[in-house]
């Protein structure tokens, strides 16, 4: 039985500068880098130290080599807020690239682009 998502699998072209990206502007903490001595590295990050989910950076030219039939598309993302607005400004602040943030049915939303143009959402959850 499946108890709760422990990583996500995150394929970039730059770990070095996404790595930047997520701690230095989105203020997420490396939980691990591990590095196997053969060109394989990944990196652990999360939100918090004790987040119960995190995200692994990993080389997305590396990866498929090694298992060709791997999806390496970036995945479909939604984080959680408590203070949807002041992360907005934060961000924007940042000159991180920011949506309109949208009132939906389960609360607002907006959403934002890494250093590689892929797009994550956040929702405001108090």
């Amino acid at each position: 039985m499946i108890t709760k998502i422990g990583q996500v699998m995150l394929y970039v072209n730059n770990q070095d500068e996404t790595l930047k990206f997520w701690t230095e502007k989105v203020g997420f903490s490396v939980i691990s880098e591990e590095n196997n001595g053969q060109g394989m590295k990944w990196i652990e990050i999360a939100p918090t130290k004790d987040a119960e989910t995190s995200i692994i950076l990993h080389n997305k030219e590396l990866i498929a080599k090694m298992q060709p039939e791997l999806n390496l598309q970036t995945p479909s993302l939604l984080f959680f807020s408590d203070n949807l607005d002041k992360l907005y400004k934060e961000l924007s602040d940042k000159s991180i690239t920011v949506g309109d943030i949208v009132n939906m049915p389960s609360g607002s939303v907006f959403n934002f682009a890494d250093n590689e143009g892929n797009y994550f959402a956040v929702m405001e959850r108090k």
